[in-house]
């Protein structure tokens, strides 16, 4: 499974990680899950913390990095340092300041989350393709209804774009499969589907978006990894990643991400 050359920009790593991820060992896929999960941490951290995030050991890690095509993780990490000079943050720096100064009070804790929030949304500036979030308020602004997924930690993106879009008299559904109720088959021929789930992603929404591709329906989603399986499917997909600390991810960049989707597609409505 080595791989001859490295990928040189951060799409072409993004393009291989996703080809190879299905093909790799149980200990090796830990490694591509967590890389894709935590694609910030790659420029700022060492060989040691990445195997530790991904829980497995440093060789493994190294192994991972050369089936990618690169010599090492040295070299991987080159990539990201050199893609984001200039404009790549070290929150990581910043996060261990502020958990020096005062750690554990609510004020330090609010200004950990704030700077999370800041780099999650310079990342989603930096990162968002144009292109492929125009095709996503074309799909949706032109649908007869709009059906809204997203459960878990995606229940409160879904439910603020169901309210939004009704507020801009878009029509609107959301499906929250409360109850175990499913509603597939309120999908009709001229709706479209706005998918949303994050890792790890909800089977309910990915059933979804399977029953909505049989019945021709076109569908927008919102994830955060190259390796989702939404991306694996026919779908306009709009990429988003959130800086966690500790244990915890915010959706500042997520719900900036559905505010800014809401609006465009409730403007090129009215334009209609």
């Amino acid at each position: 499974m080595q791989t001859s050359q490295a990928p040189d920009t951060i799409k072409a790593f993004e393009d291989r990680l996703a080809d190879v991820t299905d093909r790799l060992p149980k200990r090796l896929k830990q490694c591509a899950d967590y890389v894709a999960a935590n694609r910030d941490r790659i420029a700022v951290s060492t060989v040691a913390e990445m195997a530790e995030g991904a829980g497995v050991q440093p060789s493994a890690f190294m192994r991972f990095c050369q089936i990618l095509g690169f010599s090492g993780f040295s070299e991987m990490q080159r990539l990201f340092r050199d893609s984001f000079v200039g404009g790549w943050p070290d929150y990581t720096t910043r996060l261990h300041h502020l958990r020096e100064s005062d750690a554990g009070s609510p004020s330090a804790l609010l200004a950990e989350f704030v700077e999370a929030g800041r780099v999650s949304l310079e990342t989603l500036l930096q990162g968002i393709d144009p292109v492929t979030l125009d095709q996503a308020v074309r799909v949706l602004a032109k649908a007869r209804l709009i059906h809204i997924m997203g459960l878990r930690r995606s229940l409160p993106v879904a439910s603020y774009m169901a309210y939004a879009l009704e507020k801009m008299q878009v029509p609107a559904m959301l499906h929250a499969a409360v109850g175990k109720l499913e509603s597939h088959h309120a999908l009709r021929e001229g709706d479209a589907l706005l998918a949303i789930t994050f890792a790890p992603y909800s089977s309910e929404t990915v059933e979804l978006v399977e029953y909505a591709e049989t019945r021709g329906i076109p569908v927008v989603a919102i994830t955060d990894t190259v390796i989702s399986p939404l991306r694996k499917r026919d779908t306009v997909t709009l990429t988003v990643q959130e800086v966690d600390f500790g244990a915890f991810r915010s959706l500042s960049a997520t719900l900036c991400l559905a505010i800014a989707l809401s609006v465009a597609v409730g403007t090129a409505r009215q334009e209609d």
